[in-house]
C-alpha cells in the first residue's frame, strides 16, 4: 500500500496577486482555475512533481462567514504555518521571487547550521515560505 500527498492548499486573499508569484516567480504551471459562488481556486503543479497539486484558495471559500473571517485574520497576521519548497537553483529562484510584486524578503540565501541552504520570503498574501536548495 502506498500513500502520498496529492494536494496542498495555500490560502490567499487575492488570487490575482498570488498567481504571478506562484506561476511566474516560483515557476509553477496552472493546471486549472475554477470559479464558484464568488470565489476562485487555482490549481498549479510543478514539472518535477506533476502529481502534487498546489491549490490557491481564498479564506472564505467553502467556509462559514465566521470561520472565513478567523482564517482571513490569521492570514493577514502572517500566522499560518510556513510552506517549504525546494529548487535546483536557489539563487536564481530567489532572484525571481524577491523581484515579484508583493513579495517580502525575510532571509537571503544562507547556509543553515542544520545543513540546508535556504531563503525565506512572504508571498503577496503574507504566507511564510522557505525555499531550499534541492
Amino acid at each position: 500500500m502506498t500513500t502520498s500527498i496529492s494536494a496542498v492548499h495555500i490560502l490567499v486573499d487575492d488570487p490575482d496577486a498570488a498567481l504571478p508569484f506562484y506561476r511566474d516567480a516560483l515557476g509553477l504551471t496552472v493546471a486549472s482555475e475554477v470559479a464558484n459562488d464568488g470565489f476562485r481556486w487555482i490549481t498549479l503543479t510543478t514539472a518535477s512533481q506533476p502529481e502534487i497539486q498546489v491549490v490557491l484558495s481564498q479564506p472564505h471559500a467553502g467556509r462559514s462567514q465566521e470561520d472565513g473571517d478567523t482564517v482571513a485574520a490569521l492570514l493577514a497576521k502572517g500566522e499560518l504555518r510556513p510552506l517549504h519548497f525546494s529548487s535546483d537553483d536557489l539563487d536564481a529562484t530567489f532572484e525571481r521571487v524577491a523581484a515579484a510584486p508583493g513579495a517580502e524578503v525575510l532571509q537571503e540565501p544562507t547556509s543553515q547550521p542544520w545543513g540546508a541552504r535556504d531563503a525565506a520570503v512572504r508571498d503577496p498574501a503574507g504566507n511564510f515560505l522557505r525555499i531550499e536548495q534541492a
